[in-house]
């Protein structure tokens, strides 16, 4: 299950001392209902996520829903993946072809600001592809626009196809000892 892989990746960096931030709109419980990050009391209001209970953790969980504004999303989430280079952090469309409206932080930052600026960043962008009656904009997260701006190793982008290769290329991305954008085609 891609969710329980996402979260288990999440709570066991948590446990080891790691911060992890999730931003994007509704990604508390998945843009499609996959994640289910935080519960809220149906007579309080009150949220609850047990990600930021984790007995004996030693790191920070951070999870923000945040407004439909990708291009100011993205780049706060680039900015403060420089300011924190340990920490995980990540920013998740809530359908992948959204991102085309943060493409100029894409293409004047995050793919290039290795070789303009020596900034390292290990940002994570996750982007819900595929063709499942969306419609053609919501079904696809341009994959081949990511592919032709990705030279001499500046990002990494990969298309999973397993609940495992999540786990890992999330706690990859934390644990290595090198910073580079991470572009993730995710399941709907």
């Amino acid at each position: 299950e891609w969710a329980l892989a996402e979260l288990l990746a999440y709570g066991s960096l948590v446990q080891e001392g790691d911060t992890v931030r999730i931003t994007g709109q509704d990604v508390k419980r998945g843009t499609f209902s996959h994640r289910h990050a935080a519960i809220f009391d149906q007579e309080t209001g009150e949220e609850w996520m047990a990600l930021k209970h984790l007995k004996g953790a030693k790191g920070r969980f951070e999870m923000f829903n945040s407004p439909l504004t990708e291009c100011a999303c993205v780049g706060f989430e680039y900015g403060y993946s420089l300011v924190d280079p340990h920490a995980l952090v990540i920013w998740e469309a809530q359908f992948g072809d959204f991102s085309n409206v943060a493409q100029v932080i894409i293409d004047q930052f995050i793919a290039s600001a290795e070789e303009k600026w020596r900034k390292l960043s290990g940002l994570v962008m996750m982007l819900p592809h595929g063709f499942e009656g969306q419609g053609p904009e919501h079904s696809s997260a341009r994959l081949e626009r990511f592919l032709a701006i990705a030279a001499d190793d500046n990002i990494q982008v990969v298309y999973p196809s397993s609940p495992a290769q999540m786990f890992h290329l999330l706690r990859r991305q934390i644990l290595r000892t090198w910073r580079k954008p991470l572009i993730i085609m995710t399941p709907k």
